[in-house]
């Protein structure tokens, strides 16, 4: 989902949020959950594309089809980082 997303943020989901073609999504697939871009509803469910069609392992409903709506979790609300690690300077001397 680069450059949107990045591995390691942390989300804000809001499972069972109605989604919308363009919102970031969470959705369950057989091998674990993935988080993409909801593309456009079709019969067979959510058409979800990952942002970068390059990325080096990028799966998503090229790949795999539509996913049901009822595999769509809920929407991404927000996106955060772990705060980062403290440093303190050494004490002088």
């Amino acid at each position: 989902m680069r450059p949107a997303l990045r591995p390691g943020d942390w989300l804000l989901v809001r499972l069972g949020a109605a989604v919308r073609p363009g919102d970031v999504v969470v959705a369950r697939r057989p091998h674990g959950l993935i988080v993409k871009r909801a593309f456009r509803l079709t019969g067979d469910g959510w058409w979800l594309e990952s942002d970068n069609q390059s990325a080096p392992g990028r799966r998503d409903s090229w790949d795999f089809g539509a996913v049901p709506e009822d595999d769509v979790l809920g929407r991404v609300v927000l996106r955060y980082w772990p705060r980062p690690a403290l440093r303190f300077p050494a004490p002088p001397g």
